[in-house]
Formats: C-alpha cells, structure tokens, sequence
C-alpha cells in the first residue's frame, strides 16, 4: 500500500502538532507561539516588575492652621485623614501612575505624631507590549507631611491683608439683635470664610480675603434681617503696563433700629396702607419683615424691608424702659389670634404697691399666660414725654387721640435666682474687641467695667428670651451643657417654688462638643 506524501493533513492533526518551547528559567513546556519572551506565565509574574518607574515616595503639604491639604499648584482642600478625598490627592502626587491600570488602593495605619502616611496600591498590566498575560503587583507608597501655610491663614495673622469688609451697624441701646444674629451665622456656617471678626461699637465688622465671599455674606444677612447696604470701592494699586488694578471693598449693612418688644408709632398714612392698624403697635418678631401687633384689638401687620427703608422710623421706646407691673384683676375678651388672647387687665405699678393705690386700665394681647398676682413688664405711657413726631402726629389726631392707652403690656415677667446655673448653652465666636485709647489706666478700667456689665446684662436678657419664646429657640441651636448638668438635678429641689420659669427640655437640646468647652466669660 502507498502513500501520498503530498495529501494534505486534517485539522485534528495540526491541533496536536503544537509549538512548545522550554522556559528559560524553570524549564517548564509552554506555547511558544505566546510566550512573552520565553518565559511562562509563572515566572513573568515573579520576574517582570510593572510598578517600575512609579514614585514611592512623596511629600504632603499641609497647613497646620485649617488642616487643609496643598493641591497643586495652588488650591488648599479639606480632607480628613484616611478620607477618600485624601485618598485622591495621594494617587495623583505619584509620578507614573497612570500609565497603568489601579485595581485598589488603601491606607496602611502609622502612628498619629509620625508625620507619615502610608498607602497600598494594587495595580494591573501588560507583562510585554502586545502580550496577553496580565500582572498584577501591590506595592506601598510613603508620604511624608510637611506644615505650610496656605495664603488664607497667612492673610489672617498680617495685618491690611484683607480684600473686603462688612460693617453691620444698628443704632440701638442694647445688643439683643447682634447676639441672635450671631446664632443664626453660627447655625448656617456663614462666617468659615471670614479673615477675621472684630467686635465694633455698635455692631461687627466681617473681614474677608475675596469680594466673592463678602458679597455671600450680604446676602445671607439681606435674607434674615431687614438690612440696607452700602457699597464702597479703594484703589490700592495699580499696573500702568497691564493695567491690572487692585481694589479693597466696604459693604456697609445697616440694620433696622426696630427690635422684638419695641414700643412703634407707625406714621399714620403708612398705618393705613398696611391693613388700617393702630398706629400705635408692638414689635412682636423681626425677620426679612418687621411684624407688628396691635394689643388692643390683636390685628397684625408687616412692614417689608423695602417699604421700610422708603420711610424709615424709630421705635418709641425699647427693653431698657420697661417697667414692672402686678395683675390686679384680668379678665379674657374671648378673641384670640394664633398664640395671642385678648384680656382687659387692672395693673398696678410694683414700685408703687404699698404707697398708693395708682392702677391702670389696659388691652393685652397675653391673656392666655397672665393670671391675677403675676408680674408682667410694660411701658407706662402716662406722664411720659417722646421726642417722636409720628405720636406727635398721633396726639394731634382727633381719630387716634383717644386710643392711646396709659400702659402698654410686652411680656410676662418670671422672679429668677440670680446666678442659676443653666443645663443648656449657646455657642459663641470668637470676637476680636476694638481697642481704645485711654488717658488714664483708672478710667479705662472703669470704661472696660461697666461696658462688660452691660454686655452681660444682654447676654442674660437674650438667655431668657431664649428660654421663654419657644419660637425663637427653634431657629438657633441650644446645645448642652454638660458641666452645669449635675448643679442643675441638684438645684430640682430649691426650684420648687419657681415653677412657673419656662425650662427649655433636654429633648429639645443637641449634644455637646469640644468647641463648648469653655468658660462662660470667654
């Protein structure tokens, strides 16, 4: 039988007729039509190293200050530490990453005072250009942290480094309105941007290293407070060649003189134009609007910033006038309006109880929470003199003369212990004081005094407006304060008498925290 060298060979049999090659490091039989430079896939994994020519080493700048972290070539980030946003900045400062393939990464614990960071990247690719086995390699990068300061930090501790400024001003005897203004700006964070914070006269100064971060402010004191703005430019310097120019910016906020509680006498055509309300009315809140009641008849009103600022007026009279006042007799009406009810009330001057019988006739708007006994702060209008020409105006008019009453009644008054600690506090910025020049060491220490009395005297005023207008207290954060807590179960007991006194509950109360603890004075 012959065969015919010539005939073609069936496919089963090229199958079989293979390549092989020996590895030339271990020996093993592999295809050598793929091989990737003679050696199996064993051996390219132990032999051929992907991350060469990736950096190990690097260096993280960051600023000891705001604990920002440097992103080159000039943006500062916040990042936490083992943070997915720290994380990125790590992998993007390591030259040759990106020429392969990044599978995980992770970070290595080290010790916190180390100044060290480590990372375990795991990474994909190629043995050889054009190969089909794929490596995969883990190695550990180490970051060193160096302090910088970045340029806001920088700004804050040089004195002129600031681009603009915001003075807040209100014309008014007390600080009430700075002091929940200072709540509303810590609730909502809107002062992280700020250089610096300066306490001035009547009111604060906000200091900013960019025009952007100014005007942000603006707005969001335009959107909590009836505010009027000003605006003022400063050339600095400037570039004759490329005539760059650098300016400095003052926004000067001025804020209504009308405060919760305030004695207003609207201007009668404005008054009319608003609802036909008394002319004579009661501040009851402040917002983006000036909100009035009326508490012989309990009808409302607003008064929107712009209509104010067209026709702006005083209040008539203010906390630092009220006057306390005994419930001789009430007796309810019957017409409410929301959480106010009208009552016809017989008072009595406390500084009078015992030398005479003088009592007054009055229409309250706080006839649900007042009983006969109780004490209740007013202005007693009788016998009293206002250097205002809308009551002159309101004197004057035969329509308005005679509803003018002879006490005007605000708020219940509670008897406190003097120095009662309290379960709750608020938080505070830190206020850089104005500095004045004093003549004589006497006399500044005698100015410092009575300006610090004073301040504490609204700060205790606003406490209590917090504790007794539920309200108000919903629109700041009251947190707790632990060090009082245990002096507060063990004064229950003595307060037993002084049930009466709003208690804010501890439901209502967010937990404490570091930046709480500290003195009260501070």
């Amino acid at each position: 039988m012959s065969m015919d060298l010539d005939a073609p060979v069936p496919i089963a049999a090229q199958d079989q007729i293979a390549a092989t090659i020996l590895c030339c490091n271990c020996g093993a039989p592999i295809d050598g039509t793929t091989a990737a430079g003679a050696l199996c896939q064993d051996c390219v994994r132990s032999t051929v190293d992907i991350s060469e020519g990736i950096q190990r080493e690097a260096v993280l700048h960051c600023c000891r200050d705001c604990e920002r972290w440097l992103l080159p070539p000039s943006s500062w980030v916040s990042a936490a530490l083992e943070s997915k946003e720290l994380l990125a900045l790590c992998l993007r400062k390591l030259r040759g990453l990106t020429k392969v393939r990044i599978i995980d990464a992770s970070f290595i614990w080290t010790e916190p005072h180390s100044r060290r960071v480590k990372v375990k990247i795991t990474i994909q690719q190629e043995a050889f250009q054009g190969s089909s086995t794929i490596v995969q390699q883990t190695f550990v990068a180490e970051y060193t942290i160096h302090s910088h300061q970045c340029p806001d930090c920088a700004k804050s501790y040089t004195h002129n480094s600031w681009r603009a400024v915001i003075q807040v001003r209100q014309k008014v005897p007390h600080k009430r309105t700075f002091l929940y203004l200072e709540q509303l700006i810590l609730r909502h964070r809107a002062h992280q941007d700020t250089v610096n914070i300066k306490e001035a006269k009547d009111g604060i100064d906000f200091y900013y290293g960019q025009r952007s971060h100014a005007e942000k402010m603006v707005e969001f004191l335009s959107s909590v407070a009836p505010t009027k703005v000003k605006k003022a430019t400063e050339l600095i310097s400037m570039d004759i060649h490329t005539s760059t120019k650098s300016y400095k910016f003052n926004y000067s906020v001025e804020l209504a003189p009308i405060c919760k509680d305030d004695l207003v006498a609207l201007p009668i055509k404005l008054a009319r134009s608003i609802g036909n309300i008394s002319p004579l009315t009661l501040c009851y809140r402040v917002g983006t609007t000036i909100n009035l009641i009326d508490p012989n008849t309990l009808q409302v009103a607003e008064v929107p910033t712009s209509t104010y600022w067209r026709a702006p007026f005083k209040n008539l009279a203010d906390v630092t006038e009220l006057v306390e006042f005994i419930i001789m007799d009430i007796e309810p009406v019957g017409r409410s309006s929301g959480r106010f009810h009208l009552a016809e009330a017989t008072v009595a001057r406390a500084s009078d109880l015992g030398s005479n019988d003088q009592t007054y006739f009055a229409r309250t708007h706080l006839g649900g929470i007042l009983h006969v006994g109780d004490s209740v702060l007013g202005y007693h209008l009788t016998g009293s003199n206002f250097n205002d020409p809308n009551f002159e105006a309101l004197e004057a008019s035969s329509q308005y003369s005679s509803t003018i009453p002879d006490v005007v009644l605000v708020k219940k008054h509670y008897a406190r212990k003097k120095n009662k600690s309290r379960n709750w506090r608020v938080k505070r910025m830190a206020l850089e004081h104005e500095e004045e020049a004093m003549n004589t060491a006497s006399g500044g220490n005698r100015k410092q005094e009575q300006e610090r009395e004073r301040l504490e005297a609204d700060f205790e005023m606003f406490l209590r407006d917090v504790e007794e207008d539920q309200e108000l207290r919903g629109t700041i954060e009251v947190y707790k304060n632990r060090q009082n807590a245990k002096a507060g179960d063990m004064e229950m007991d003595e307060d037993s008498e002084d049930d009466g006194v709003p208690k804010i509950n501890m439901d209502e109360l967010l937990d404490d925290f570091d930046e709480l603890n500290m003195d009260d004075d501070e």
